[in-house]
């Protein structure tokens, strides 16, 4: 694992990165989460806010989806007592100043409007109490996963505009850059059914994958394929933000 807390050492990669474990491993090291508050943009299905929800049952939590439809359903599936489902997106956080603890933001930023991430990371630090922390990850643009999902996919402007507006927002003293930590997350697929349902049919974007770039990635999963499927990693960063003590 990777640390820095001065701007001039925030990088976008790095080459070299050997520690492989579950995401949850690095939030737990790096945040304190027992009674605190809680905000995921951008939460998806909500994986790491509801094992968050459970194994830190004194904090409190608030899981925000812009998707209307991953919205409904996390809304109408079983939450713990804690957590709570919300409609908005970074960019308009209907919530009081100074209000929120800890900040998420897993594989979610570079979804945001690069119009617009200056913005969303300003409502972040508005909503953070001083001392508070805005966790964000981002996938790393390298590596065999990434060369499949490129194929149909391609986020390397996305990723990098991200990265900027990060890099943009310490700049201008919002909020201060803690740590930054790489590290590869494991990804595991039974088949390429398994591949496709997670990746060609999501409900945030429309996809539109042709039958030539399905072709060529099937032919990419089909290389890696082992006895049971294809077992992969991804190579993910972290940068640990916190909000300014006044």
């Amino acid at each position: 694992m990777t640390s820095s807390a001065t701007l001039s050492h925030m990088r976008l990669e790095q080459p070299e990165v050997t520690r492989t474990c579950v995401e949850s491993d690095i939030y737990e090291t790096l945040l304190g989460l027992n009674g605190a508050t809680v905000l995921e943009l951008g939460c998806g299905k909500a994986d790491h806010t509801r094992r968050i929800a459970f194994a830190h049952p004194t904090a409190t939590i608030i899981a925000s989806e812009v998707d209307r439809i991953q919205h409904a359903a996390n809304v109408a599936a079983l939450a713990p007592p804690n957590m709570r489902f919300a409609e908005f997106g970074a960019g308009s956080i209907p919530l009081p100043d100074g209000s929120v603890d800890v900040v998420l933001m897993f594989k979610s930023l570079h979804h945001v409007p690069a119009a617009t991430l200056d913005d969303a990371l300003s409502e972040i630090a508005r909503v953070l109490r001083p001392g508070g922390h805005a966790y964000i990850s981002e996938p790393i643009f390298a590596g065999a996963h990434n060369e499949m999902i490129r194929v149909f996919n391609d986020e390397q402007v996305v990723r990098q505009a991200a990265f900027n507006a990060l890099r943009h927002c310490v700049e201008r003293g919002l909020l201060e850059l803690e740590s930054e930590v790489f590290f590869l997350v494991p990804v595991k697929y039974r088949d390429f059914a398994e591949f496709s349902a997670r990746h060609f049919d999501v409900t945030h974007s429309v996809r539109r994958v042709t039958d030539l770039q399905r072709e060529v990635v099937e032919k990419l999963f089909n290389s890696h394929r082992g006895t049971e499927g294809v077992d992969l990693t991804q190579k993910m960063r972290v940068d640990l933000l916190r909000k300014p003590q006044i």
